[in-house]
C-alpha cells in the first residue's frame, strides 16, 4: 500500500511539475505582444526562405547564395536609401550596418532576416527570387520581393527600388544567433528589444 502510494504520489508529483514547467514557455498571447521567438532553420537550404510569427507579423528568414549575394552590389544604385538611413517602424540594428550592405548580422551575411510586411500599406509582399524578365518585374530583375498590391519591388537585402509606392526598406527586427541554426527574433546580446 505504501509503495502504491507512493507511486501515485511520484506520477502527481510529475505530472504537475510538467505543467508548472510549461508555463514558462511563452504563450501565444505573450508572443503576439512581442515575447522573443526561437527560429530553427537548420533544414534551410541556400535560396530558399522559412517564415516565422513574431509579434503577430511574418518575418522572413532567407539563407542567401553567394551569387545572390553579388546582386545586392548591383542593386545598390538602383534602391532608394541603399544603407537604410530612414527607418519604417524600427531602426536598423547596429549589428546589421555593414559595408556590403547585406543587412544582416555580421557573421551570417547570408542570412536575411526582414519583417515581411510592405511599408506602404501593410500587405505582405511575394517572393520572387529567379532572376530574369518577368510579369510585373523589370527586364534586368535580380532577384528579391514583389508586393503585389502596388508594385513595390525590393531587392534581396530588402531594400525598395527607387520610384515605388514603399517609402522604406522592410524592416530588419533585432535578433542574435542562439547557435548556428538557432535565432532568437525579437532580442539581440544586448537584451535589447
Amino acid at each position: 500500500m505504501l509503495v502504491a502510494t507512493c507511486a501515485a504520489g511520484g506520477v502527481a508529483g510529475l505530472a504537475t511539475a510538467g505543467a508548472f514547467v510549461s508555463t514558462f514557455q511563452p504563450s501565444e498571447r505573450a508572443k503576439a505582444a512581442g515575447a522573443p521567438v526561437e527560429a530553427d532553420i537548420s533544414d534551410l537550404k541556400p535560396g530558399e526562405m522559412k517564415v516565422f510569427e513574431w509579434r503577430g507579423k511574418p518575418v522572413w528568414i532567407m539563407k542567401r547564395t553567394p551569387e545572390q549575394l553579388k546582386t545586392l552590389a548591383d542593386t545598390t544604385a538602383e534602391v532608394a536609401d541603399p544603407e537604410s538611413t530612414k527607418p519604417y517602424t524600427m531602426d536598423l540594428p547596429d549589428y546589421c550596418k555593414n559595408k556590403n550592405n547585406t543587412r544582416s548580422h555580421a557573421g551570417h551575411e547570408e542570412n536575411l532576416v526582414v519583417v515581411g510586411i510592405c511599408p506602404h500599406l501593410g500587405c505582405s509582399p511575394s517572393s520572387r527570387f529567379t532572376p530574369g524578365p518577368q510579369t510585373s518585374l523589370p527586364d534586368n530583375w535580380e532577384g528579391g520581393f514583389l508586393c503585389p498590391c502596388h508594385g513595390s519591388t525590393f531587392d534581396l537585402a530588402g531594400r525598395v527600388f527607387k520610384n515605388k509606392p514603399a517609402p522604406n526598406n522592410l524592416d530588419v527586427p533585432r535578433h542574435m544567433y542562439l547557435s548556428e541554426n538557432k535565432i532568437l527574433i525579437g532580442k539581440d546580446e544586448k537584451g535589447e528589444a
